[in-house]
């Protein structure tokens, strides 16, 4: 559908938009879209020199978004690393297909459209938007109670009737007497 490099484009874009503008690092970036550094400073080069980010360099340097979240399609991002191949004449250069596209290029060509007009319909802050823990990219920070995380930490895991772990909750039962 689109390349690997477009999907490390769009991680990357989709993290920086969730960040409130705070430069971050090729490392950082790297780290929480889990995107091989080396292969994420070259994606970060060709979004740079299209504008879709800014770079700084030095103490407190790192990448942010040259523009809103909102007025910033996937479509661009995509397009600026790797554009979705669209097929207006026969690829294979067949002189009988003539003008016409066989019909695998021209359910190619279909789907290439419909993925264009999905993407440029979809904003990033639309990709961020989202209620509740379904973010995007599952190991970026969640804003989660301090107290749900220190129960999680410190309540061993219980086993569930279906084999599977579970927290066990944290406030004594009736029947449990408190530790110190």
């Amino acid at each position: 559908m689109i390349s690997q490099t477009a999907e490390y484009a769009l991680r990357a874009i989709v993290y920086l938009a969730d960040q409130s503008g705070s430069p971050r690092t090729t490392a950082q970036i790297a780290e929480a879209t889990q995107v091989p550094a080396g292969y994420l400073a070259k994606v970060m080069q060709a979004l740079s020199k299209v504008r879709l980010v800014h770079s700084q360099r030095g103490l407190n340097g790192g990448f942010t978004l040259t523009r809103d979240a909102n007025e910033l399609s996937m479509y661009e991002v995509v397009s600026a690393v790797d554009p979705i191949r669209r097929f207006s004449e026969c690829p294979l250069g067949l002189p009988s297909h003539g003008a016409d596209l066989c019909p695998l290029h021209q359910q190619l060509e279909e789907a290439a459209h419909m993925l264009e007009e999905k993407f440029s319909g979809t904003s990033i802050a639309q990709l961020i938007d989202v209620p509740g823990p379904n973010k995007p990219l599952c190991r970026f920070p969640q804003s989660q109670p301090e107290s749900e995380v220190a129960d999680e930490v410190h309540s061993p895991p219980t086993e569930t009737s279906g084999g599977e772990s579970a927290a066990k909750p944290s406030t004594p039962s009736a029947t449990e007497t408190p530790s110190a």
